[in-house]
C-alpha cells in the first residue's frame, strides 16, 4: 500500500491531524451514507461517487501539495473527521473545510480544535492570506463552527454547489495574532 509522504502531522491538545490513508475508507463511507453526509454529497448516497470522493482526498495532496487532514484522538487511532485547506480546480476560492465522521466526536469542540490547527497551518506554511468555508444551507453545526472560528458570512463571495452554499470568510492571518 502506498502512503502519502511529506504530509505534515499536526498535533493539538487532544488530537493528531494526519494524512488520509486507505484505512480511513470505512469511516468516510459510513459518514457519507449517514444523515450527516447529506451536507457533503451531491444527491443520494452512491458508493461509486463516495469512493471517488475518498480518492479525491488523497489525490488532492498529490496534486496541490496540501489537502484535508484526517483527525483522531491522541489516544485512539480511530478516524473522527477531516479538516484542512481545500481548493478543487473549479472552486473560486481556497477553503478551510471540515466534516465530523463519528457522531461520538460531536459537541466536544474537536472539530473546532482541528480546524483551528489546519487554518493556522494553511496561513503559516502555505502563505494563505484569506480563506473561506462553504457551508450547506441548513447545516447548523457547520455554520456554528464557522462563526466560532471567527469567520463571517460573505454575501459578496462567489459560492459553489446547487443549491449554492453559504460562504463564510475567515479572518486574515494578521487579525488572528
Amino acid at each position: 500500500m502506498i502512503s502519502l509522504s511529506g504530509v505534515p502531522v499536526l498535533t493539538t491538545e487532544r488530537l493528531v491531524l494526519r494524512a488520509p490513508e486507505a484505512g480511513d475508507w470505512p469511516a468516510f463511507d459510513a459518514m457519507l451514507a449517514s444523515d450527516r453526509g447529506r451536507f457533503i454529497r451531491t444527491g443520494e448516497y452512491d458508493l461509486s461517487n463516495t469512493w471517488r470522493g475518498f480518492c479525491h482526498l488523497i489525490g488532492h495532496w498529490a496534486v496541490r501539495g496540501f489537502g484535508m487532514f484526517v483527525w483522531q484522538a491522541k489516544t485512539d487511532p480511530t478516524p473522527l473527521g477531516m479538516t484542512g485547506p481545500w481548493f478543487p480546480e473549479t472552486w473560486p476560492e481556497r477553503e478551510i473545510g471540515w466534516s465530523v465522521w463519528n457522531a461520538q466526536a460531536e459537541g466536544k469542540g474537536l472539530a473546532y480544535e482541528a480546524a483551528l490547527a489546519a487554518r493556522d497551518w494553511a496561513y503559516r506554511s502555505l502563505g494563505w492570506t484569506t480563506a473561506v468555508s462553504y457551508v450547506a444551507e441548513g447545516n447548523a453545526r457547520s455554520r456554528a463552527l464557522a462563526l466560532r472560528l471567527g469567520a463571517s458570512l460573505d454575501a459578496s463571495a462567489q459560492s459553489i454547489g446547487t443549491p449554492p452554499c453559504l460562504v463564510f470568510r475567515h479572518p486574515a492571518p494578521e487579525a488572528l495574532q
